[in-house]
């Protein structure tokens, strides 16, 4: 959700915290500011909107300092405008803040504040953290780190925040419970940010902070310790992202390149774990933990959004592969309706950045139960992988766009490998099956490199129906979770409403909104229930409906009665879900552009949604 950024070391901050907040824009947020400090003056600049505005802004005005901070906010407490927006400054002006996560107890903070004559200019939670810190540094007549550690002490909720204090002009304090900060260290300098995107071109050494963890940062040192006030040692890890990976290379939005990394991806995400051979697969992360995953009664899958899509997949993939019962629970929910829990159910947590609080919530439950819990991630160091018992990391590289795609598929390919794998130790697998399935999946990067080439087909039908006001997606089996998917990435970054839904239930409802201006999404790929879909064609095709099909290469029977047919090559239905969403993920794409949205960064939205 919101970016944090933050430097101290030799260089001017100014120019490295915006090019960091710039970074930091694919996160999703509504206002900007920068704080920096020099000696004991401070210089505070925030503005609603993108961070070029708030350039514009600072245009004239003095940036010195080789102390500062950046932030772009996403709201929660108030509405967008330069007054709500990051840093906040305490009353007295002794400490400015940045903040990621939401101060659960604030209002009991800010009513006991207000009678101790402390007054608030924002309506924001952070607001009232700062001025608790600066309360607790003027009365108890402490230093900057002991007021920050009292104060953090004293609120409950999440946070990930970075704090400068005027009358100790060299050091920086960050903190985090909950909502994910990292330090990159450099050479007499620091980086504090969210994640590592601003960090990558200056140092790839870091330091991931734990919960509970407070470093206290200056220009040649940083202390590492607990909430209690403990010394920690810090564990520095190398980080294997490269530059390149979150820039554009060409493509006119992060969305289309990351569409057409797919089959690289993938690649990357089965690389090393299917033998060369192609006779097995090793999922490294998973070999300690096995035995009690064959012994399981249950797995239960816990995500949200689209990792919630590839969890629906994956239910089919181990029902059928592994024979295991699976149910999928969106995160949000199976925290608070009280879920009963065996302490042989396998819980999967799926998460692209490792950092949605409902999912790291839904972990901490299945935990308390005593469940072995997996996680399937794509940021190595995030949280999930690192509060789960064991897991998969998929391999996908940085994910810029908000609307996911090659996680998606990277995900899939997990899950696949996963159901493969139970199902071959369970016995409910055959060798030959098993064998013949690896073969199919390493030769899905190179089907998916054979849909890109249509693109241009994409962009004419995208044309015809760019300012249509509804679209329904259907499918059924594996291809059911992509209509949810394909449904969402339109409604994602187009704004048309869109639905999902299994094919047979249109005739339970649906079947009503269906006229001649509402263009129909069908996944009809020839598998099992090929001859089922068939007849909801014809049954939408009765009712004026229009008819976008998503057929296997070759067919003729849907060409017949669809107005539009996009073609995928065949494949193993157990894998249909990974080449049936690329046409979904380039038609969205393609309407979104031909409406003028920012595909990229679409409205409302954050990348990794860190508060509950």
């Amino acid at each position: 959700m919101c970016g944090i950024v933050g430097y101290i070391g030799y260089r001017q901050a100014y120019p490295l915290l915006i090019n960091g907040l710039k970074r930091l824009e694919y996160r999703g947020y509504d206002s900007a500011g920068v704080a920096l400090l020099l000696n004991n003056e401070t210089f505070v600049y925030k503005r609603k909107g993108k961070v070029s505005e708030l350039e514009e802004f600072v245009e004239g005005n003095p940036t010195f300092g080789t102390v500062g901070m950046g932030h772009t906010r996403w709201a929660t407490h108030g509405e967008p405008n330069d007054t709500n927006a990051h840093p906040h400054i305490s009353e007295k002006g002794h400490f400015i803040l940045i903040h990621n996560g939401i101060i659960e107890n604030y209002s009991l903070l800010k009513e006991m504040l207000r009678r101790k004559g402390v007054s608030f200019q924002s309506e924001t939670d952070t607001e009232v953290l700062v001025n608790l810190i600066e309360y607790v540094y003027l009365n108890g007549k402490v230093d900057a780190e002991t007021a920050v550690l009292y104060a953090l002490n004293k609120v409950v909720g999440a946070y990930g925040v970075v704090i400068l204090c005027r009358n100790e002009p060299n050091q920086l304090i960050a903190a985090r419970k909950g909502s994910p900060l990292v330090i990159g260290i450099g050479k007499q300098e620091y980086f504090v940010a969210s994640d590592a995107t601003p960090i990558i071109e200056h140092t790839n050494s870091v330091i991931y902070l734990n919960n509970d963890n407070v470093a206290i940062i200056r220009k040649n040192e940083l202390i590492l310790k607990t909430l209690e006030n403990q010394i920690l040692i810090p564990q520095i890890q190398t980080l294997s992202m490269e530059i390149e990976e979150i820039e554009k290379n060409g493509y006119e939005h992060f969305m289309l390149k990351e569409i057409f990394e797919q089959p690289r991806s993938i690649r990357d995400t089965f690389r090393g774990r299917i033998a060369v051979n192609l006779s097995d697969i090793r999922l490294g992360g998973l070999l300690d933990v096995m035995p009690k995953i064959l012994q399981a009664k249950r797995i239960i899958i816990v995500a949200c959004g689209t990792s919630w899509h590839a969890g629906l997949v994956g239910e089919y993939l181990f029902e059928e592969l592994a024979r295991i019962p699976v149910e999928v629970e969106y995160a949000s929910e199976f925290r608070y309706r009280n879920p009963i829990l065996d302490k042989n159910d396998v819980i999967i947590a799926i998460s692209q950045s490792g950092e949605t609080a409902d999912t790291l919530a839904a972990i901490s439950l299945a935990k308390e139960s005593g469940c072995l819990v997996l996680g399937i991630c794509n940021v190595v160091g995030s949280s999930i992988p690192r509060e789960t018992h064991a897991g998969v990391y998929t391999h996908a590289g940085p994910e810029i766009g908000v609307a996911s795609t090659k996680a998606f598929t990277a995900q899939v390919t997990v899950l696949s490998m996963m159901a493969m794998v139970l199902g071959i130790k369970k016995g409910t697998l055959a060798k030959e099956k098993y064998l013949h399935l690896i073969k199919e999946l390493t030769l899905i990067p190179e089907k998916i490199e054979k849909i890109l080439t249509l693109n241009a087909e994409f962009k004419n039908l995208a044309e015809k129906y760019k300012n249509v006001s509804n679209f329904l997606y259907l499918g059924r089996g594996y291809c059911f979770p992509v209509a949810l998917e394909g449904a969402l990435k339109l409604k994602e970054i187009s704004y048309i409403h869109a639905e999902g839904y299994p094919a047979a239930e249109m005739k339970h409802g649906p079947i009503a909104l269906i006229d001649k201006n509402m263009p129909v999404v069908v996944i009809a790929t020839k598998d099992k229930s090929y001859d089922k879909i068939v007849n909801n064609i014809q049954e939408i095709k009765a009712r004026n409906g229009i008819v976008i099909a998503v057929v296997t290469e070759g067919d003729t029977t849907i060409r017949s009665m669809a107005n539009y047919v996009l073609e995928v090559p065949d494949a193993e239905e157990v894998l249909y879900a990974i080449l049936t969403v690329i046409p979904l993920q380039l038609l969205s794409y393609h309407i979104a552009v031909l409406r003028g949205c920012n595909v990229d960064q679409p409205r409302n939205l954050a990348k990794s949604v860190t508060v509950e």
